[in-house]
């Protein structure tokens, strides 16, 4: 049991030190408006760590309360898979809508800022929940996105 103890207090000091150091290391796009990037694609990369996110949310619950390592182990990727995927949501909120995308002379700015920011809030309680709900709330906010950034048909 000891061993056990020290080995959770070793993954858990691996795991935060992950998610100190992994948004720092992630990179957006740089922000001069070089109109390479699709809207539409990002929404759709959005909804796909959504969809991760989710997939963490239901594997964590099915690993918890199981002690063998294996577990353990798989328990502390998914957790850790979840916090990365939130994060990428939050970056390309950040780091690509906002500076890029929403702009303070558009007409419903102040709607579009909203839903934006709602999808950054969550994306955040994502990351601090595994029920269900923080997830489908998390594709929903996303989705309200699709109006401003539809596909182009060519």
């Amino acid at each position: 049991m000891k061993i056990f103890k020290k080995s959770l207090l070793l993954i858990s000091f691996i795991f935060f030190s992950c998610i100190l150091v992994l948004p720092q290391l992630s990179q957006a796009h740089c922000q001069i408006p070089c109109g390479i990037y699709d809207d539409y694609a990002r929404v759709q990369s959005m909804k796909e760590d959504a969809v991760t996110v989710e997939k963490s949310m239901q594997l964590i619950a099915q690993l918890t309360g199981k002690l063998d390592a294996q577990s353990q182990n798989q328990l502390v990727r998914w957790v850790m898979n979840k916090e990365v995927h939130a994060q990428k949501i939050i970056s390309s909120i950040s780091d690509y809508f906002l500076t890029q995308r929403v702009k303070p002379d558009q007409k419903g700015y102040a709607e579009r800022l909203k839903k934006h920011h709602l999808v950054i809030i969550a994306a955040m309680k994502a990351k601090q929940n595994v029920d269900m709900k923080y997830a489908d709330k998390l594709m929903k906010s996303i989705e309200a996105l699709l109006p401003y950034y539809p596909e182009h048909k060519e």
